[in-house]
Order: C-alpha cells, then structure tokens, then sequence
C-alpha cells in the first residue's frame, strides 16, 4: 500500500515552490504546486492532499481566503494547512488560526524548522483520523445496540404467541387423550419457552445497562469538532 503522503504548495514566489518541491520530494512526499489561490481551491479539489503549505500574502484570492473556502467545504475541511506568512504580528496569526489553519509560520523561514511542523501537523491529523474512525465504530455499535433491543421486543412477542399455541393445543386436545401424555409432549416446549424467556432476560439487561453506560459517557464526551477547535486554540496560545 502507498502510504506516501501528498503536499500541495501555493505560493507566488517560484523560488519558494521549487525550493520545496525539490526538498519534499527528496523526503518522499508526493507534491504538486501552485502559484495563486484561485487556481489552489481547483488544484486542491483534483489532488486532494493531506497538507497545504500555503502563502498568505498573494495576488486575487490570499491564503486567508482559500482557508476560509476549504474550510467550508465538507469534502475538503479536514486537509490540514501550514500557512506562510511575513506578518508576524499576532493579530494576522489569530486571524489565520481562526480561518481554520493548522499551524503559522512567519517568512523568512528554517526549513528545518517547517519540517517539523509538518511532520507534527501530519500527526496531528493521523491522531484526529483514528478518533474519526473510534467515533464511527461506535456509533455502528450503537445502533445495533439499538436493533437488538427492537428485534428483543419482537421476539418476546413470538414467544408469548408460541406459549398461546401451547394453551391452544392443551384446550383442542382430544378427549381420549391421557392428561400425562399431554403434559409429557407440551412439556419440552415449555422448557424451552422457559430457557429462551431467560436468555432474552439476561440479554436485554446487558443492553440496557450499556445503553444506560453510553448515554452516562455522552454526557461528558467531547466531540472531534471541539476538540479540534480545543488544540487549534492551545496551538495559537504556544505561538502567540
């Protein structure tokens, strides 16, 4: 399986995108280029990579504003976004983190340095992905918690209609037939009547009580939204 990763890097200066193309491809990143925001949005909607590195000061549309279009795109919000800049003042780096970028760089900038970053952003987003996953299973768990507890209650009502057949059979039985003899045949089926209706009890229990559990959890669960919102704010204070 190909576990390369893909950056897309939009700048205006052709020096700065060649410089990292050159050094992210040696790296082993798949990258693709841009020069302006405009064509980044469609370059971004065909490549669809796992990071943006992407200037702000540009002509037409800034890296502010391809932020702001990513970010309300449900196709593409999750792409992580390294934003460069030569504004180093605190104001232009809230207003990046609140567009929805993942990390701010100011120019001139350490390669070294910018590596890291997007090897701890890449992380970052892994970390994010698996609680996406987590939340997913669970909620699959969830909901066949939530059949199963239905299917129990057709169940038990084909139960109840085998235990009427049973009173049935014991009324319409002939005359002539010895009354031991007919307990001696129904008997088997009630046992089994009696040994499911158990089961059925136990199971239903344990379904409640993990009902019961998951609703208790929801009270103080977090959802991957906030948390994110959470760490792009921690983010900004280490930066600030």
């Amino acid at each position: 399986m190909n576990t390369q990763k893909k950056i897309l890097i939009v700048d205006d200066e052709t020096i700065n995108l060649d410089f990292f193309e050159v050094m992210l491809s040696k790296l082993g990143f798949v990258v693709e280029k841009c020069d302006n925001g405009t064509d980044a949005v469609e370059k971004v909607k065909k490549f669809l990579p796992d990071l943006i590195i992407l200037d702000n000061i540009m002509p037409g549309l800034t890296g502010r504003e391809v932020t702001k279009i990513l970010k309300n795109d449900p196709n593409l919000k999750s792409i992580s976004i390294i934003m460069l800049s030569a504004l180093d003042d605190v104001k232009d780096k809230v207003a990046g983190f609140e567009a929805g970028v993942d990390d701010y760089i100011t120019k001139p900038f350490n390669f070294t340095e910018v590596l890291a970053r997007i090897n701890a952003v890449l992380r970052n987003r892994a970390l994010f992905d698996q609680i996406k996953m987590r939340e997913a299973r669970l909620l699959l768990a969830e909901e066949l918690n939530k059949d199963l507890k239905n299917n129990l209650s057709v169940f038990i009502g084909g139960i109840e209609e085998l235990d009427k057949a049973v009173t049935q059979i014991c009324d319409s039985a002939e005359p002539n037939l010895d009354h031991d003899t007919l307990i001696n045949m129904i008997k088997p089926i009630n046992e089994k009547i009696i040994s499911v209706r158990k089961h059925i009890a136990t199971l239903d229990a344990r379904i409640e009580k993990t009902i019961n559990e998951w609703d208790n959890l929801k009270k103080e669960e977090i959802g991957l939204s906030v948390l994110e919102s959470h760490i792009r704010k921690f983010l900004h204070q280490e930066q600030s």
